[in-house]
């Protein structure tokens, strides 16, 4: 199955392929391999780019990565076989300094972070999309399923034709400037077999690869012993106290529990089920308590990115659906903004194990634009 390629330039510029460079963040993976031989294939100055994020021997030892290791040799190959040049850029302090410590530091101090999204706000979209202004390059273009899409005031985001592949929740933070400059090829495709179609097609040698699985740089989902390793000596042992008071176990770190757990607590025996509905750092405690608990309708707001034609604080309120956890639907709700980087969120029907930590990104309702988002705060 072939991406659309309209008579005109398809990447939105006035004139031809062979004059527009591209430059393709390639991860090693399907998707970004796909959308780089692609464009290749339409006749576009393609150059690929490879960041090589952490270190490259646990890196090669680690499956279902991206961004080091075989991924960059997988990325490489990509290019020789479809003739265009490519290069491997080591971002390894950057994404320490930018992603990997904050990560440490959230998970402790009791939020449940979302990497990916800072990866993509802080590292490819910022110091990778500079170097391919650096390049000369008319635009950058991925492998994300999400789609853009000319607008009346300009380039607006929207979510990917497949419901199911759809990253817009990792990709709200994408400010208008970089949206102006990026683009999303596969976005619009029914589904990850077609990309994967596309892969055979082109007869690329990553077509059967498996998809990337957890955070890259988290090997087997491990979070805790990431942070044990970052932050020697931080992890504290203390008690899980049901939320009425009552001690009714010990824990090794608090790191080890997320709001809305239930499995692996410890604390067998029990008639009734409980949940973590709260992480108290301070005092090294997990508290535990019946579901209703984790039952949330209010929802501070942070770092607002806004996305759209309006000023948000042009209102006092908008009506938008929201999605607090990646895995969930969007859900309507009312968003009041405080200032231009700041909100309550109010959701119509409450919602559980809403974390800090996490995003809550904003949708428009019975839409596909996505409206930018904020991060979910303690308040």
């Amino acid at each position: 199955m072939a991406l659309d390629t309209p008579k005109t330039n398809s990447l939105g510029f006035a004139k031809a392929p062979a004059d527009t460079r591209v430059v393709v963040a390639m991860s090693g993976g399907v998707d970004s391999s796909v959308v780089a031989a692609h464009l290749a294939d339409q006749g576009y100055d393609v150059v690929g780019v490879t960041l090589q994020l952490y270190d490259h021997g646990a890196a090669l030892a680690k499956k279902g990565a991206c961004c080091a290791g075989i991924d960059i040799h997988d990325a490489r190959r990509v290019a020789e076989e479809r003739g265009f040049p490519h290069y491997v850029l080591d971002y390894e302090n950057i994404f320490k300094d930018a992603v990997i410590d904050e990560f440490a530091d959230s998970y402790l101090g009791g939020a449940t972070p979302v990497p990916c999204i800072r990866c993509n706000e802080r590292v490819k979209f910022k110091d990778l999309l500079e170097t391919a202004r650096d390049l000369d390059a008319d635009c950058m273009a991925t492998g994300h399923y999400i789609q853009r899409k000319d607008g009346p005031d300009g380039p607006e985001l929207h979510s990917a034709e497949d419901a199911s592949r759809d990253q817009s929740y990792f990709l709200f933070s994408t400010t208008p400037e970089q949206l102006e400059f990026l683009r999303f090829p596969l976005g619009h495709l029914p589904s990850k077999d077609a990309t994967r179609e596309m892969a055979a097609e082109y007869g690329l040698s990553v077509a059967d690869k498996p998809d990337s699985q957890d955070i890259c740089f988290v090997p087997d989902g491990n979070y805790a012993a990431v942070i044990e390793k970052l932050r020697p000596g931080s992890v504290e042992p203390g008690e899980i106290v049901h939320a009425d008071g009552r001690v009714l176990g010990t824990h090794t770190g608090v790191i080890h529990y997320t709001i809305g757990q239930r499995r692996g607590l410890g604390i067998g025996g029990l008639s009734d089920p409980l949940y973590v509905v709260k992480l108290d750092v301070e005092n090294r405690q997990v508290i535990v308590g019946p579901r209703e608990m984790l039952s949330t309708r209010i929802v501070p707001v942070r770092e607002i990115n806004w996305l759209g034609n309006e000023p948000f604080t042009s209102r006092e309120e908008w009506h938008l659906s929201v999605k607090v956890r990646s895995t969930r639907p969007p859900r309507e709700a009312v968003v009041r903004p405080l200032s231009e980087t700041t909100a309550e969120v109010e959701l119509l029907s409450p919602e559980d194990g809403v974390s800090p930590g996490q995003a809550c990104v904003f949708y428009e309702t019975g839409g596909s634009r996505i409206f930018g988002g904020g991060w979910i705060w303690k308040g």
